[in-house]
């Protein structure tokens, strides 16, 4: 009988449990720019590291410095919607062509995936590519969105070998991203 009380009590506790902490227990946590209107979740043990005239942010993991994450926003005009700007397919080949494997790079990024889906009334496109470079085959996964006036780009990388290793918390990763 104690048993059964103290399993019903941990039950109503997880339950009561703010979403920060069943995150933490995820092994996530939340990262949020209220400037620019974006949040996301990314895995424990990732710092944040500058670029100069690089994205917004760049996060990336201690141990495996090359699997990271980042976030690109750009203007586009206010009245345009992720639509507007083409079909998921249309923008991942964009995206592909501009900043994966850019003509004059010496990579090469093969669009695999390319999908919408809505959250609280905007549309996301969530693609995945491979990518090949000189001397490493990598795996990015990508959300995109557009909100007021502004292109927001949200990028997971890593490493072809540890894709299906960490191919689920990624996605997971990626799938948070929200903009306002």
């Amino acid at each position: 009988m104690l048993k059964r009380v103290i399993a019903i009590l941990l039950m109503v506790l997880s339950l009561s449990l703010p979403s920060d902490a069943a995150t933490a227990a995820n092994g996530l946590k939340l990262y949020v720019d209220s400037l620019d209107g974006y949040k996301f979740l990314y895995p424990n043990g990732w710092v944040a590291v500058k670029v100069p005239n690089g994205p917004d942010i760049v996060l990336h993991d201690l141990i495996e410095y090359s699997e990271n994450v980042s976030v690109v926003v750009s203007s586009v005009s206010k009245d345009k919607t992720l639509a507007d700007l083409g079909t998921p397919g249309e923008v991942g080949y964009k995206l592909a062509k501009s900043a994966l494997a850019p003509p004059d790079s010496d990579r090469k990024a093969e669009l695999v995936n390319a999908e919408a889906h809505e959250r609280n009334a905007k549309t996301y496109y969530i693609l995945e590519y491979e990518v090949k470079l000189p001397h490493q085959e990598r795996h990015n996964l990508a959300s995109v969105a557009v909100s007021r006036g502004k292109l927001y780009s949200f990028n997971a990388s890593t490493t072809e070998k540890r894709w299906k290793k960490v191919k689920n918390m990624l996605k997971q990763v990626v799938n948070s991203f929200t903009v306002d």
